[in-house]
């Protein structure tokens, strides 16, 4: 009678996991690590989380952030920054008014105390802390200044790499911002750019990664993953840990590739054949990586965590995020597309806390208002919307101490640098400190 109920309870387990073993995710060594009980899925609820958890429960870090051994750019884990600021004093960057600005994710990149974004028109400009224009290159033609370019920002100190959504690629001196080479690729790019040792990767619009030489920008090899109809506009990512590039593409696989040389080390798909049928609306987090392994979420309500090695599941949890999440210690932060601020332990994926951070706004226009990305300070969290607004959040407690207007439409995620924070709106670069 007991082998009866445990073979009741086995099938019972099979047929309610939210992947089967008909789809093209599942392989023989995945289907034995589900019979071993190696993949923990931690809630099994498929309804977003809408409400709170172990309020009372208060986080403690350590009093000073610990500095990483892995590369921040490398792992895109912003951790903990040394950033405390009043956000009393208020200044900006001008630029011309970027249309469509609702819809890509905007990244600022940092030379020294000097600032570097793009215009309108394509045209990159670089200011020093004191909003004063350093320099400022434009190297399109009239015809693709028309076509309103969006571009991606990578740098070593050296040199800054530009990648374009209109297939252009090409490398300036951060000093003059004098052009160096210029090259074109057969499709236009959607990701992070990552320079590495004397390459750099991108991916394109294709779901293919290009590996091209930093001196010269050819093209050294490339690695295709299954493409899509339709061109999701959400920036695709990656992270690199001892050699090896880790990235995502639009239908939710994750793939490991050998940066020398471009080999698979193993692919993994996250999405069932049922999900994949509306993967042109599937939105994935930055993923950020430790030592170990890999962590990311999805607006499908999936929040993964993948061991760099194998390539297999460490645990799935519920969370409804497409923006990046933090790893700080043994905790991993996220802050759901239903504004709420979620505590994760990152061994096991179990949720320890839950807050309602967008609690203050009006009931009725909740819907309308999304969290866009935050960071994570000394003393509080500051998290940005849609609708610009920066909540400044209590770390210990989770609850939201102020709101600041900053607009009244998109702002970015927030960028520390020299104990400043700065967001990105439509027409310019605010600074707080």
């Amino acid at each position: 009678m007991i082998k009866i109920f445990n073979l009741f309870l086995i099938i019972i387990f099979c047929f309610s996991c939210s992947f089967n073993k008909n789809s093209k995710f599942w392989t023989k060594e995945i289907i034995k690590e589900i019979e071993e009980k190696k993949f923990e899925k931690i809630f099994d609820n498929p309804e977003a989380l809408s409400q709170e958890l172990n309020t009372n429960i208060n986080l403690n870090f350590s009093t000073n952030p610990k500095k990483s051994k892995l590369s921040k750019k490398l792992t895109n884990n912003d951790g903990r920054v040394n950033f405390d600021g009043s956000l009393k004093k208020l200044s900006k960057y001008k630029f011309s008014k970027i249309e469509n600005f609702y819809q890509f994710e905007p990244v600022i990149s940092f030379h020294r105390e000097n600032i570097i974004f793009f215009d309108d028109k394509g045209t990159i400009l670089q200011f020093d802390k004191n909003s004063r224009l350093v320099w400022k290159k434009n190297y399109y033609t009239k015809s693709e200044k028309k076509l309103d370019p969006i571009l991606q920002f990578a740098n070593n100190n050296q040199f800054l790499i530009v990648a374009d959504n209109l297939t252009k690629f090409y490398k300036l001196n951060l000093d003059t911002g004098d052009i160096i080479w210029s090259k074109k690729n057969s499709a236009p790019f959607n990701s992070q750019i990552k320079i590495y040792k004397d390459r750099f990767f991108v991916i394109d619009f294709t779901n293919t990664l290009r590996c091209f030489s930093l001196k010269n920008g050819k093209e050294l090899w490339n690695f295709q993953t299954e493409t899509s109809l339709i061109r999701s506009q959400k920036k695709l990512s990656m992270v690199i840990i001892e050699g090896v590039i880790y990235f995502n593409n639009s239908l939710g696989d994750i793939s490991a590739v050998d940066s020398n040389n471009g080999r698979l080390l193993w692919q993994l798909p996250t999405q069932s054949n049922a999900i994949l049928e509306s993967a042109f609306s599937l939105e994935t987090s930055d993923i950020i990586a430790d030592e170990n392994n890999l962590f990311f979420s999805n607006n499908k309500n999936q929040f993964f965590s993948i061991d760099i090695k194998s390539g297999s599941f460490n645990w799935e949890t519920t969370v409804n995020s497409n923006i990046k999440p933090t790893l700080i210690e043994n905790f991993l932060i996220s802050v759901s597309l239903e504004g709420y601020l979620i505590l994760i332990d990152k061994i096991t994926g179990n949720i320890i806390k839950v807050t309602d951070v967008f609690q203050n706004f009006n009931p009725k226009k909740r819907n309308e208002i999304f969290p866009t990305g935050f960071i994570v300070g000394t003393k509080n969290i500051y998290l940005s919307t849609n609708i610009g607004r920066l909540l400044v959040i209590d770390i210990k407690s989770g609850k939201t101490n102020s709101t600041l207007k900053v607009d009244n439409d998109k702002i970015s995620r927030p960028f520390i640098m020299d104990k400043n924070l700065y967001l990105v709106k439509d027409n310019a670069i605010i600074k707080l400190n």
